[in-house]
């Protein structure tokens, strides 16, 4: 990610360093608003721009500039929102939100020359858990700033309202629909030791191709979900049952001897990771409940693993194929 370009002399303004200490924030708003990084990406530039774009005297009019950068930030990616349903109905296969690493994970230099800036990454909470993004996925774009706004960053409906254009009660309205969808689904989440622990047996059953300890680990009616955006291989459609996964996995031998398979943290939770020659082609996301893993999420896509790796952003080859095949 690059700065937005500033005024000649702007380096002197005492009041840029408060501007630019808004970025994280920025960050962290409109990953869990989008769910894509290279969106992300695009909202902050534009939000900056926008500043930049406004004379001094208009500047020094804005009580708050904070609260400016985020209604700018939060309507930018509004208006996304909309336009991305209309985009992901022409996506190939299935479509994931973006996978993060630990934030001591991410990877500082990448092979374009640009340095990631720790205030470029996303912080990891229960709010950008995997299942929870997916949930995000259902909801209107109007609940899900509504809800993201209120409920995960704090803002009052008055403030909601005034981002979204709706009055304060239609906000609360959208914030408990949005509410609803995010517990409807829900069972009391399982320590991060005991995911961790299934997680690892998970891998340790899939390398050695026990498929019985394979469907042992899966729920019944497990669903394993892949996301290759038609630049790699990956499954057009979810497999769903924990023998159908549990023998997708196994049928990938001849294939998995040549990747090596790594316990990571995947947006806050217990993960897995693919790599071959150094280089992460998968990312593993679980949602685990009453001690099985009911869903996994396999990213694939090259242009979602940029946080995970410095290598060429498109690499393709047979064996790089390690998602669950029918």
């Amino acid at each position: 990610m690059t700065t937005p370009s500033e005024p000649e002399g702007d380096q002197l303004d005492p009041g840029l360093s408060a501007i630019m200490s808004e970025r994280r924030h920025l960050i962290n708003l409109a990953y869990r608003l989008l769910g894509s990084l290279d969106d992300t990406e695009d909202v902050v530039q534009e939000t900056y721009t926008r500043w930049y774009a406004l004379s001094r005297r208009q500047q020094d009019a804005i009580a708050s500039p904070g609260a400016w950068l985020t209604t700018v930030a939060s309507r930018i990616c509004l208006n996304l929102l909309s336009s991305a349903r209309a985009r992901r109905e022409t996506y190939v296969g299935e479509w994931i939100p973006e996978p993060l690493p630990e934030p001591t994970e991410w990877i500082t230099g990448r092979a374009d020359g640009i340095t990631v800036d720790p205030a470029d990454r996303v912080t990891l909470d229960e709010s950008v858990n995997m299942a929870f993004l997916v949930v995000l996925e259902s909801m209107t774009p109007a609940e899900r700033v509504a809800f993201i706004l209120h409920d995960v960053f704090r803002y009052s409906f008055a403030e909601v309202a005034d981002i979204v254009g709706r009055t304060p009660a239609a906000c609360r309205q959208l914030a408990s629909s949005a509410r609803r969808r995010i517990r409807a689904p829900q069972t009391p989440a399982p320590v991060a030791a005991g995911q961790a622990r299934i997680v690892k047996d998970f891998k340790q059953a899939w390398e050695v191709k026990d498929i019985t300890a394979l469907i042992g680990l899966l729920d019944p009616d497990a669903t394993a979900i892949a996301d290759g955006g038609g630049i790699v291989g990956a499954l057009l459609h979810p497999i769903e049952g924990a023998e159908q996964i549990a023998r997708s996995l196994v049928n990938l031998e001849g294939r998995l001897h040549k990747l090596t398979i790594l316990e990571r943290t995947v947006n806050g939770q217990p993960g897995l990771i693919a790599q071959q020659d150094g280089i992460t082609v998968s990312v593993y996301a679980f949602d685990i409940a009453g001690g099985r893993i009911r869903r996994i999420w396999a990213v694939r896509n090259p242009d979602k693993l940029r946080p995970w790796t410095m290598g060429p952003p498109h690499q393709e080859s047979q064996e790089q194929q390690v998602v669950p095949e029918r």
